[in-house]
């Protein structure tokens, strides 16, 4: 790709995440989109708790119905339902 470094790849996300992301860093000190998700997966990668996480040995709790309600209502904002 034109542009980019041998050490740099592509990481492709749904254009109305790009969009909502650049709104929320106007005027944050971000110079684009990518510099603030470098910004964020670097943090999240630092976190010990990513670190060799042990196998889950039990199913994950379900969803109380006001939960489940609330991550659709929160997908349809983003534009995912």
């Amino acid at each position: 790709m034109a542009g980019q470094t041998p050490d740099m790849v592509t990481l492709k996300i749904p254009r109305p995440l790009y969009e909502r992301v650049q709104q929320l860093i106007e005027g944050t000190g971000f110079r684009s989109v990518t510099e603030f998700a470098t910004y964020v997966l670097r943090d999240l990668a630092a976190q010990p708790a990513l670190e060799k996480r042990p196998a889950r040995k039990k199913a994950p709790a379900r969803m109380t119905a006001a939960e489940l309600k609330a991550a659709r209502q929160r997908l349809r904002e983003l534009g995912y339902l």
